[in-house]
């Protein structure tokens, strides 16, 4: 006898609350083995492939891709220990035996990739029908990762518009869909193997109706349209235009976690901004003569955004006010004592911040190497969790946007973010003379609840120095 499993979307960590179904990884009949990624889910942080800790037959699926699940909610239901798919099938109501993660036996009970019992992942494989004879004999029970020959598939007893009877469909998800729109599953055929029903089916049958209301609309309608023509002049081409509707754009995912973030920040922290111009020609100097040093082979090239980052270390070791954040219960600034630089990048699902650890012990080299790694991880949407939180101090490189300057918003709960613009060929004086050089702009965007302008601007001029005369960097080397 098959006991089916409810697998509900676990914890992801960071005190996430909810997560957003992007792809099912597994259909209703699947065979799935224990820690087999069966979804993957985009957080307000990351996008996560989520394993099921128990091996069996996937028997309902809940919520479609697109759609957010809270914490807690059901995910999918797996009949454990069946030997053919109709002791797998739930009742219609779609209760399951439910069993928390990890429980004796059943499942490894982890839920983040890469934690798991080590077995490989079963091949995915739908069950299919096979008609039983009746002179068949009875069949040895078989595991479920791989069940020795296909099995029938189950068809529920239900109700549906008030008649008994049984119907050729397995999940609940599709019964009840029927339901709420008054869909009798009676009167369809099935796309499935043995006519079982499917949700594109009712998709489907749900479409059909529509069409065939609207034309019954449009057919009772002509007949006052007509009359009305008549009594009435004919509107110009512009008034007849239907009036254009706003899109509306769910804030959701990442997009609504940079939502709360900003908004949160504006509404605690008393932010001020202070900005200079700075001439980075010996900067952009030095660092060619890095590169050129490392040779054809030498190891990655050191970027201008790592220099920058390795500036920033120094200058919040002489200025800790700035890297630290306010205790607003406690009426408290909490100095931290390392340095996790976060760094804005802008990938196609929107702001991430990932962060660089212990920035304060790393050379321009190694900082330049992580963000390197970190960025690629970024771009293809693979940074977990752990790797967009914690930061202490933000690095904003906007100049890549070919802009000069703005006006960052902190990233809450830090107390500062340096904003960086485009490096371009400026007339400046240098020298005592008109030259041309390489000019940026720096913002620096402060908490005035941890430090008041002479601090900020000391930080922001130190920055400025390390980038006009970057042997300034050597006393802290």
């Amino acid at each position: 006898m098959a006991q089916v499993l409810e697998f509900k979307l676990p914890d992801l960590g960071e005190g996430l609350t909810e997560a957003e179904i992007v792809r099912w990884l597994v259909e209703v009949g699947d065979v799935v083995a224990i820690d087999q990624p069966v979804v993957e889910v985009e957080t307000a942080k990351a996008m996560v492939e989520v394993p099921c800790p128990y091996g069996g037959v996937v028997t309902a699926r809940f919520g479609e891709e697109g759609s957010e699940l809270p914490v807690g909610a059901p995910l999918l239901t797996v009949a454990v220990g069946a030997t053919d798919a109709s002791s797998a099938a739930p009742g219609d109501d779609g209760a399951a035996a439910e069993e928390p993660s990890g429980g004796s036996g059943s499942g490894s009970g982890n839920v983040l990739v890469g934690y798991g019992t080590g077995a490989p992942a079963a091949r995915r494989r739908r069950i299919r029908s096979e008609r039983s004879t009746a002179s068949a004999a009875p069949a040895a029970p078989a595991a479920v990762s791989a069940p020795s020959r296909p099995a029938p598939v189950a068809v529920a007893v239900g109700e549906v518009n008030g008649r008994q009877g049984p119907v050729a469909v397995v999940s609940p998800l599709v019964r009840r869909l029927a339901r709420q729109h008054e869909i009798d599953l009676r009167g369809l055929t099935g796309s499935g193997p043995d006519g079982l029903i499917l949700r594109a089916d009712v998709d489907s049958a749900i479409r059909q109706a529509g069409q065939a209301t609207e034309a019954a609309t449009r057919t009772a309608a002509e007949p006052v349209v007509a009359e009305a023509s008549t009594a009435v002049a004919s509107p110009s081409a512009a008034d007849a235009a239907p009036p254009a509707t706003a899109e509306r754009i769910p804030l959701r995912g990442v997009r609504g976690a940079v939502a709360d973030k900003l908004s949160r920040s504006r509404s605690e922290i008393p932010d001020a901004t202070c900005w200079v111009d700075a001439d980075a020609t010996e900067l952009m100097a030095a660092r060619a003569t890095m590169n050129a040093a490392s040779g054809p082979s030498g190891g990655p090239k050191v970027s201008v955004l790592a220099l920058l980052a390795r500036i920033c270390t120094a200058a919040l070791a002489r200025y800790p006010e700035l890297n630290s954040t306010v205790d607003t219960a406690a009426r408290e600034i909490v100095r931290l004592p390392g340095v996790h630089l976060g760094f804005a990048a802008q990938t196609e699902r929107g702001l991430v911040v990932p962060v660089v650890r212990d920035a304060h012990t790393r050379n321009a080299e190694s900082i330049g190497a992580e963000i390197a790694q970190l960025t690629e991880l970024a771009r293809t949407g693979k940074l977990s969790p752990a790797q967009l939180t914690g930061g202490t101090f933000t690095l904003n490189n906007y100049g890549v946007f070919g802009v000069d300057g703005s006006t960052p918003i902190i990233n809450h709960p830090e107390a500062a973010m340096l904003g960086v613009g485009r490096i371009m060929p400026k007339p400046w004086v240098h020298q005592g003379e008109l030259a041309v050089r390489q000019v940026v702009q720096l913002s620096l965007t402060f908490d005035h609840r941890v430090c008041d302008g002479g601090t900020a601007g000391g930080f922001l001029r130190y920055v400025a120095d390390c980038v006009e005369q970057p042997a300034v960097l050597l006393r802290t080397l």
